[in-house]
Parts: structure tokens; C-alpha cells; sequence
């Protein structure tokens, strides 16, 4: 799992980044609001930790943003010394998961990643090899995707996009993020590669509520691949 740690202070950034990497999770750490916004444009992160204030805005405006452009996910921990009711109120409000005062205690911090981490991606168990979602079980070391139990058919390229997306189950992805995960470089405008590649897909491991997902096109923006259930089919 990667996370984003928002914090200007460099040895809290440091200590956090030592707990995670400790932990077995990727942390990338940014010190301003401007540098977080900026990687957001070419990666994707399964959990971010939000310093409240920061030297060019702060955790709490950043929060909005994240929220407005990405949705529900991913999940969102305020980290900060700022625990007046008032405050935490406010930071939940505008759409973080969970608060945790500092200093931090290692334990805790640790258990309360783990514990955001199950409650926003409990339908895709996976580890770094092995992803099962639905009817699809996703195999990164084979480079193989079987569709109730049959192995599809697909391209090198059309399995990169595939892995690419089943690890980012349930958030909103954009052109450019995907295209960078995928090809390396975002496309020219106008150019139609990615959408040709998940119209293939859709055929090849017919994506479709019945089989556990369901893959969005979001005018404008890019995708969404989420779990879906039965009655959604």
C-alpha cells in the first residue's frame, strides 16, 4: 500500500515514514500543500496523512480538495497537535477518516493505518502478488487474470492498465495518473490509446456488476473501477 505523508516538519516526517516502511507499507513524504497537489498529478496513493499546518495552506482546505476531486477514497488521517474538539469536528467534517493527536505513539498510529486501510478496501484482499476482487483473481507475478476461474486473453499493455486498475480499486483515477502508471508519459490531447485499451478490456474480462466490478467513465476526468454487488448486476 502507498501512502502520502503532508508534513513540514522534518523529523515528524521522518519518524512517520520509519514507522510505515517499518510496517511494510511505501510512504512518500511532502512538506507543503503545493508539493502533495503536484505528485498528485502523476500518482496514486491508497492513504494519506494530513499535517493540519502547513507553510503554504493548510491540512484542512487540502482535505476539501481531496475530497471534491477523488471522492470517498482514499481514506484520509489528520495528524496534528491541534485536538480541540472543535478542531477534530471540523477536520472530520470536511472529509478526513479519522484524527490522531501528536506526539504520536507508534502502536497506535501503526494500528489505526492498518485499521482505515481494511475499512476502505475490504472487497480486494491482496498482497503485493495475488489480487482477488469479484470473480477475477489477478496474478502480478504470472502476469495472469482469470474471469471465474478461465484465464483471459490479453496484451502485455493490456495488463498493465488491468493490474493498474484492480490495485486502485474504488477511487477515481484520472487520464493523466493512469497514463503515467501505464505508458510512462501522458498522451497527447485528443489522443483515444487509453480509452481503446479499456474498451478491450471490458470485452476481454468483461467488466460488469455481475462479475464484482463495475468500470466508469467520468466525463472530462478519467475512471472509476469499484466493487460491485449482485444487485447492482
Amino acid at each position: 500500500m502507498r501512502i502520502a505523508s503532508v508534513e513540514d516538519d522534518a523529523a515528524q516526517a521522518e519518524q512517520i515514514r520509519q514507522l510505515l516502511e517499518e510496517a511494510g507499507f511505501s510512504c512518500t513524504s511532502f512538506p507543503t500543500g503545493s508539493a502533495f497537489l503536484r505528485a498528485l498529478r502523476d500518482q496514486a496513493f491508497d492513504l494519506i496523512l494530513m499535517d493540519w499546518q502547513l507553510p503554504d495552506t493548510s491540512g484542512y482546505e487540502l482535505v476539501i480538495w481531496v475530497r471534491q476531486h477523488s471522492g470517498r477514497l482514499p481514506p484520509i488521517l489528520f495528524l496534528t497537535s491541534r485536538i480541540d474538539e472543535a478542531d477534530i469536528v471540523a477536520g472530520l467534517g470536511a472529509g478526513a477518516d479519522d484524527y490522531l493527536a501528536k506526539p504520536l505513539r507508534p502502536a497506535e498510529f501503526v494500528a489505526r493505518v492498518r485499521a482505515l486501510l481494511r475499512r476502505a478496501y475490504p472487497d480486494a484482499v491482496h498482497d503485493d502478488e495475488l489480487i482477488r476482487q469479484g470473480d477475477y483473481v489477478v496474478d502480478a507475478r504470472r502476469r495472469s487474470i482469470a474471469v471465474a476461474g478461465q484465464i483471459a486473453d490479453l496484451s502485455p499493455r493490456e495488463f498493465d492498465l488491468a493490474l493498474f486498475l484492480f490495485r486502485n480499486i474504488g477511487r477515481l483515477l484520472s487520464r493523466e495518473v493512469i497514463e503515467q502508471a501505464v505508458w510512462g508519459r501522458a498522451m497527447d490531447a485528443g489522443s483515444r490509446t487509453l480509452d481503446t485499451h479499456v474498451s478491450r478490456l471490458r470485452i476481454k474480462l468483461a467488466l460488469r456488476p455481475e462479475h464484482g466490478v463495475r468500470l466508469t467513465s467520468v466525463y472530462s476526468h478519467g475512471y472509476r473501477f469499484e466493487a460491485a454487488g449482485a444487485a447492482d448486476a
